[in-house]
């Protein structure tokens, strides 16, 4: 089998193409491709979520790392991605290793690539990682050596990443006024890296915290995979109603997005969400700086963005689209649909425990509950409708679909004109009313994506029966 890396990294399924030699011949590409650039001295960080055999394949990298004599620097315990790109920025390693399959299912795992700068890693980057991981396939040659040997020499060093991370955030946010502020919160951790982490940094104060799906089963027992949308979400809507909590976080299984509910046991979508991490940065916090979305992201934020005189940038889907934007720019924030979100003054990278301290600061500094904050967002940008389609398709009708798109053979959409045309990936259609329609191929399964958003319920079905329609589905 061919290893191929895509949005984040690898992924598969285990014991079937997610093997112990594949984690190798992955982590000896890493390898080589640190002596290549000079930065095989600085170390290898290597993190691990909370899945039945993560943990083995971090020590599988780090007796190939020893045996490549790179300095392997090993997280003690399970932990999210976030907390393992913080420690690799802080001890200015060559790079990081994550095993993690973040929201995927329990059968699934996967090996994340981090750059020095703690991020996605970029496209070029990735090509030249895989050009590396091609020769190691084929000359099938792996140096490694013993975990016992590893540590006696001193090439393995396990640490603990969890303190440092919590006195970043403890810098990034004031958690004294959170912990004082009377609170009910209830919090998610489905299972995942996340447990434990918010308990930790809000206790000590009188606002009373519960956890929930936060013990040890690597199984994400009742979920299907440890993803924070709402269809996955019901025992903490329940929970917040029963705890009379004001608000709900969720993170996925290593924690790098977030998931809320309000106080009124509603899921509060994930562009409602950047918008309102967007507005608090911008607004209650005073900073400045480049908003970084993706294609798929809302509108909103551009009108926030445009009341408070500074610039959006949009780019593809991924962070390996949005980190390196976000860098260049120095950016205010960036943010994807799919729930991760980075900031200002932390790393490039997505990070779900950040972004839910983030919505509490926004509550305790507005003293307003949720359900208020959303409202007063619409009255100030509007109301904005999203809908969002995956539709299976006959991979034979792979080729018309792309010729009705690329030849243009329509110019609107449900009756709207359409302005321009961004086809960077897929086909994002800007139309006069400010309305937009994005149309992209899966890269991972035969279905096709539709997105849309306008400024009312009916405008945006009519947008998607429409954009079906033309396409001949």
């Amino acid at each position: 089998m061919a290893i191929k890396f895509g949005t984040d990294g690898w992924r598969a399924l285990v014991n079937q193409d997610f093997t112990d030699e594949n984690v190798r011949i992955c982590a000896q590409a890493v390898c080589d491709y640190m002596i290549s650039n000079d930065i095989n001295h600085a170390g290898l960080i290597i993190g691990y979520d909370t899945r039945e055999s993560s943990q083995s394949f971090a020590k599988s990298v780090a007796e190939v790392a020893a045996g490549n004599n790179i300095p392997a620097i090993l997280c003690d315990n399970s932990c999210p991605t976030p907390v393992v790109s913080y420690n690799l920025v802080l001890r200015e390693c060559g790079a990081g290793v994550v095993i993690t399959a973040s929201h995927n299912s329990a059968d699934w795992n996967g090996f994340k690539f981090k750059p020095g700068y703690g991020g996605s890693a970029s496209p070029e980057i990735i090509s030249n990682l895989e050009k590396h991981l091609h020769q190691v396939e084929q000359s099938n040659i792996v140096n490694s050596i013993t975990f016992e040997e590893g540590q006696l020499s001193g090439l393995i060093e396990l640490i603990d990443p969890k303190t440092t991370y919590l006195n970043r955030l403890a810098e990034l946010v004031n958690l004294h006024s959170i912990r004082e502020s009377g609170l009910n919160i209830v919090i998610d951790s489905m299972y995942g890296a996340g447990a434990g982490y918010f308990s930790e940094l809000l206790s000590g104060g009188n606002n009373k915290i519960k956890e929930i799906r936060s013990e040890f089963s690597p199984t994400f027992p009742g979920l299907i995979q440890p993803e924070p949308i709402e269809a996955n979400l019901e025992p903490l809507m329940n929970e917040v109603i029963d705890f009379n909590a004001d608000v709900g976080l969720a993170t996925d299984g290593d924690a790098d997005r977030l998931g809320i509910i309000d106080e009124n046991g509603n899921y509060v979508s994930t562009l409602i969400s950047f918008s309102l991490l967007c507005q608090h940065l911008l607004e209650n916090l005073s900073m400045t700086g480049t908003i970084v979305k993706s294609i798929t992201m809302t509108n909103m934020v551009d009108k926030l963005a445009e009341l408070n005189s500074v610039e959006v940038v949009e780019t593809p889907v991924g962070f390996k689209n949005l980190g390196p934007v976000f860098m260049e720019q120095e950016g205010l924030a960036a943010g994807e649909e799919s729930g991760g979100y980075a900031f200002q003054g932390h790393i490039p990278e997505r990070d779900g425990i950040l972004s839910g301290l983030l919505i509490l600061d926004m509550m305790i500094k507005t003293q307003s509950p949720l359900s208020e904050l959303i409202e007063n967002l619409t009255n100030k940008v509007g109301e904005h409708f999203y809908i969002r389609e995956d539709i299976p398709f006959e991979s034979s009708k792979r080729k018309e679909i792309d010729t009705i798109l690329s030849t243009r053979s329509f110019n609107s959409i449900a009756g709207i004109n359409i302005n321009n045309v961004n086809d960077e990936d897929g086909f994002k259609f800007y139309l006069q009313d400010n309305s937009w329609v994005l149309v992209r191929f899966s890269g991972t399964e035969p279905l096709l994506r539709l997105h849309a958003e306008s400024n009312s319920l009916d405008q945006v079905e009519s947008l998607v029966k429409d954009i079906k329609k033309n396409l001949k589905l």
